[in-house]
């Protein structure tokens, strides 16, 4: 049985169990199906051997397209960093970061914090709303001291998520700060009780945040809040996260995912499934455990280094832009097969005329009638046979 290395490893003709590496591989049915279906197309009709090159051309432009999913129209890029940010003066930024404990939640808000401190110039401040994991509120204050920024913390009074997180939002706006970033808890979504709190602490944000009233004086809930409800997933656990992120997708209303712990080796392929089953995109990956080691997500860059193009010699620096040059030569020649294809179906129409006889139009370098196919040839033979009996 191959695997995805052996696409790049030589050693006999996968073609036929590529789908099968495919679906090994965790990238999902669809993305799998269109790689099947890029890789047929292009084979139809093409005399040229099709080679391990051009698969892999196939393959890398197939996930890059599968990772393009398109913001928000509002999102603001800064320094790269596709995180849409408020676009209302009088209003705090907030982020909802949402995970299952161990992706790597905590620390994803710290770096995101110190990005945004050092290369935004924001102002950040911290919601400690994770009051269910023992230690969660001391890991946050740890990451926020790294970050050099301030955490909101839980008091006696305030024993709830949905408590703290309305003191934090108290703080921001009182104290004008430019982000607040909120921690969930982090549990599993067959949790009923902590679905319902992530919704819950949503309508929290929402109402908080409201900037009408409606006839009768109460606050019409800000439906623009939070401006980010962002999914941490681990990149080795990313398929093992889909039936969480597909619940919380529904209930919660997610805008993004963040991909954590990718170390550079082959994975989080599984992410392209999570991605496109979702149609979110991967906003910001962590790739290691220092406070900087939090990264824009590149579609190419992701793909190349899944699968390893680009790495190793300087002579294949530019291997994936070669790659996307031959899927693009590939494509075309197909484009150009189809229409001269077109063109001679469209000259070779069988058309009926008087009798219920069969023509066929033919190219022609005269203007005469249209000739008689094989079949009717026949029938004008069979009738002189009768008549000569006869």
């Amino acid at each position: 049985m191959y695997s995805l290395d052996d696409l790049f490893n030589g050693g006999g003709d996968i073609i036929e169990e590529l789908e099968d590496i495919l679906l090994q591989a965790d990238l999902g049915t669809k993305t799998s199906m269109d790689v099947m279906e890029e890789v047929r197309s292009l084979r139809l009709g093409s005399t040229e051997i099709f080679s391990r090159d051009d698969l892999r051309s196939v393959l890398r432009g197939k996930l890059i397209e599968a990772l393009d999913v398109s913001d928000d129209d509002n999102d603001v890029n800064v320094n790269h960093q596709a995180i849409a940010f408020s676009n209302d003066d009088s209003l705090p930024t907030v982020l909802f970061i949402m995970g299952a404990n161990g992706m790597g939640k905590t620390t994803t808000i710290g770096k995101l914090a110190s990005r945004l401190r050092n290369e935004g110039n924001q102002t950040v401040l911290l919601a400690a709303c994770d009051t269910f994991r023992a230690g969660a509120v001391e890991q946050l204050e740890m990451w926020g001291d790294r970050a050099q920024v301030e955490t909101y913390s839980p008091n006696e009074q305030q024993k709830t998520p949905s408590a703290v997180l309305y003191g934090a939002l108290d703080k921001t706006l009182k104290e004008n700060y430019d982000v607040l970033i909120v921690d969930t808890s982090g549990r599993l979504s067959n949790n009923d009780a902590l679905t319902e709190e992530l919704a819950k602490m949503k309508r929290v944000i929402q109402k908080r945040l409201s900037v009408e009233v409606d006839e009768d004086g109460k606050a019409v809930p800000n439906m623009n809040v939070p401006h980010e409800t962002l999914l941490v997933i681990d990149a080795a656990q990313g398929r093992m996260a889909l039936d969480s992120a597909k619940v919380w997708n529904e209930e919660i209303g997610l805008t993004g995912l963040v991909l954590t712990k990718l170390d550079g080796s082959a994975r989080g392929g599984s992410v392209v499934a999570v991605s496109r089953e979702l149609g979110l995109p991967v906003k910001l990956i962590g790739i290691g455990e220092k406070i900087d080691d939090l990264r824009d997500f590149d579609p190419e860059s992701f793909v190349d280094g899944l699968l390893g193009i680009g790495i190793g010699a300087a002579g294949k620096q530019n291997e994936g832009k070669a790659l996307a040059g031959r899927l693009e030569e590939m494509r075309k020649d197909r484009d150009a097969r189809a229409k001269q294809k077109k063109i001679k179906d469209k000259q070779q129409v069988p058309v009926e005329v008087g009798g219920g006889e069969e023509v066929t139009t033919m190219p022609s370098n005269n203007d005469g009638p249209p000739q008689r196919t094989s079949l009717n040839k026949n029938k004008a033979k069979n009738k002189k046979k009768k008549k000569a009996k006869r």
